[in-house]
């Protein structure tokens, strides 16, 4: 049972965009999946190109720092700061925001320029999650077409790993749906269409998880 909070701001956001109605079931099952996977102790790796990378860093920001709510983080955690650095501690804890670990693979410029000299850049994503994946963790691809091939070798990699996987794509989903435990498939066949409700569709997330993951 999800907080009445968590309901009303669902009910919002599909009253607010009606288009996304069909695909409200697998939006759902994607956020509890994530749930699972936080109050387990796991982590989110996300991946895209272009306007898809975006949002893989956006989705990550919103859930490693508030998005909407203040997330104090728990009395225990402030008694440890404190009891460690005194005032200084106690700062810490009342500035840091409580966070859910979720990592953008966009950022590795050394890794990305290695794997382009050994003519295996369809493989940036998939060495990431090599790296970092964990049986438990969750792996959400993006990817207007779902036939990005680098997204897809990560998902591969990530299922093979033990990692689940959720795939948000356009049109027809592409190879990436059949991959993911969880697919995402919006309205739309213009790129830019499906990008909009994309973005959309992280913010619903972002506010899901952290709504049932935090109190106000």
């Amino acid at each position: 049972m999800i907080k009445e909070r968590t309901a009303r701001l669902t009910e919002d956001f599909f009253n607010r965009h009606p288009g996304l109605e069909a695909a409200r079931p697998e939006i759902v099952a994607a956020c509890e999946l994530l749930i699972s996977a936080f109050r387990a102790g796991n982590k989110l790796l996300v991946c895209g190109n272009g306007g898809s990378c975006a949002d893989s860093e956006r989705i990550a920001g919103a859930l490693m720092k508030s998005f909407t709510l203040r997330r104090h983080l728990p009395k225990t955690e402030v008694k440890r700061f404190t009891d460690a650095y005194g005032e200084t501690g106690e700062m810490l804890a009342e500035t840091l925001q409580g966070a859910l670990p979720a990592i953008a693979l966009s950022g590795s410029g050394t890794l990305c320029s290695a794997l382009s000299n050994e003519a295996e850049l369809t493989l940036i994503y998939a060495q990431q999650v090599l790296g970092y994946a964990k049986p438990g963790d969750v792996l959400l691809g993006i990817c207007t077409s779902g036939n990005a091939q680098n997204v897809c070798f990560a998902m591969m990699t990530a299922k093979t790993l033990g990692a689940g996987g959720i795939a948000l794509t356009g049109r027809d989903g592409g190879r990436l749906a059949s991959l993911a435990d969880c697919s995402i498939i919006v309205p739309g066949q213009e790129k830019y269409r499906i990008q909009e409700e994309h973005l959309a569709v992280c913010n619903l997330m972002g506010l899901y998880v952290e709504s049932e993951m935090f109190e106000e």
